[in-house]
């Protein structure tokens, strides 16, 4: 099993790394800011970097959806963990494409609304975690697991 984690660094990583106990017996890959926390939280691992800033950026979309068809081509993860922000679009549209899982875990600080990028992959989610009962209402099919901290 291979495993993409992408996201921003940052909170977004962070809850990512979290999930060690899951990730760490199995071929992953990591997306991510080339930025100092995410080098030295991810130091030894395989990380290719992303553009960013990626907020409401035209240009960021671009080259982030050009990186995603080009590393899924190449890697050709299983499944594809994401805790935002804008950079896993591009990687969940076109990893359903490829064949890829996707899974999606709204961040904890998210109570009662959506976040943009929540929106943009719940279409092409294939498990979608909130981490507050109150989420169920703003996406349906979500599993609700409770906090991961």
């Amino acid at each position: 099993m291979k495993v993409c984690f992408v996201g921003s660094s940052g909170g977004h990583l962070t809850h990512l790394y979290m999930l060690k106990p899951f990730w760490e017996n199995k071929e992953r890959f990591w997306v991510t800011f080339d930025k100092e926390d995410a080098r030295s939280l991810l130091s030894g691992e395989t990380v290719y970097p992303c553009y960013y800033p990626t907020n409401r950026s035209l240009k960021a979309l671009f080259i982030n959806t050009t990186l995603a068809i080009r590393l899924l081509r190449k890697e050709r993860p299983d499944f594809i963990i994401s805790s935002g922000a804008a950079v896993a679009v591009p990687f969940f549209w076109f990893g359903k494409l490829f064949g890829a899982k996707t899974i999606y875990i709204e961040v904890f600080d998210r109570i009662d609304k959506p976040t943009m990028t929540g929106k943009m992959v719940y279409p092409v989610t294939d498990k979608f975690i909130v981490q507050w009962e109150e989420m169920k209402q703003v996406y349906p099919k979500a599993i609700n697991f409770g906090s991961i901290f």
